[in-house]
């Protein structure tokens, strides 16, 4: 009889955690480093989806301001005409910050998909650029985030197309190595609070949104990780 092996392979973490995409009403457009939902009534997307890696993390491919619609959307995104004497930012959902591992992730980034009318202020720094730059060190460990804006409260609409100026954003993230997750909501107006005084559970965000953020998790993980707010887990 000839000698039968036994190979173990050993994937990353990065390689199961391919298959966390939410559900929701919208069109699906996937791109290489995100996929997205987007929502044709805010000409924005409902929500970006990516995996940040160590590599992504430690990426040095440097910013380059291509901002563009994206051609992939099927009913057509919003345009650079949309912005412009708007007074808004075109605020990235997916971080341009955490897609420097290639010219082609940084190149997605800068799809008008991926943007959303975010105020100077709001886009620029505070508490919405100390978040990114937490999820980005997060990344360290490989972890999964979901951003997008909340359409309650509405500021208005900029552009021909309408583009929405929601009132809110949020941001989940889930570390598959820890099992932990944790979900933020933050008004777009400035307010005096720190990162942590804007955690909420993720139940919320999915009540707000109407979005299923997770829903291959097995039910009562899923239910245990979206329905409480643990900090422990969190550099906050």
């Amino acid at each position: 009889m000839k000698n039968k092996f036994l190979f173990l392979v050993f994937l990353p973490l990065s390689f199961f955690a391919q298959n966390y995409i939410p559900t929701s009403a919208g069109e699906i457009v996937r791109h290489h480093y995100y996929t997205l939902s987007y929502s044709e009534d805010n000409e924005q997307a409902a929500w970006v989806y990516y995996k940040l890696t160590p590599e992504m993390v430690n990426g040095t491919y440097e910013r380059k301001n291509d901002f563009r619609s994206d051609k992939m959307v099927a009913t057509g995104s919003a345009e650079l005409s949309d912005y412009i004497g708007s007074g808004y930012d075109k605020g990235h959902l997916a971080p341009a910050n955490d897609m420097k591992v290639s010219a082609l992730a940084m190149s997605e980034s800068f799809f008008l998909s991926n943007t959303s009318p975010q105020t100077p202020s709001f886009n620029r720094g505070g508490l919405w650029r100390k978040l990114e730059n937490k999820v980005n060190s997060w990344g360290k460990d490989t972890v999964i985030v979901v951003t997008g804006p909340i359409f309650k409260d509405n500021i208005g609409t900029v552009g021909s197309n309408k583009v929405t100026v929601p009132g809110y954003f949020y941001k989940v993230i889930y570390a598959p190595s820890k099992q932990a997750m944790i979900g933020f909501v933050l008004p777009q107006v400035k307010v005096n609070k720190e990162l942590k005084d804007c955690v909420v559970k993720v139940d919320r965000i999915e009540e707000e949104t109407g979005i299923d953020f997770f829903p291959q998790l097995e039910d009562l993980l899923e239910d245990q990780l979206e329905g409480t707010v643990c900090l422990a887990e969190w550099d906050l």
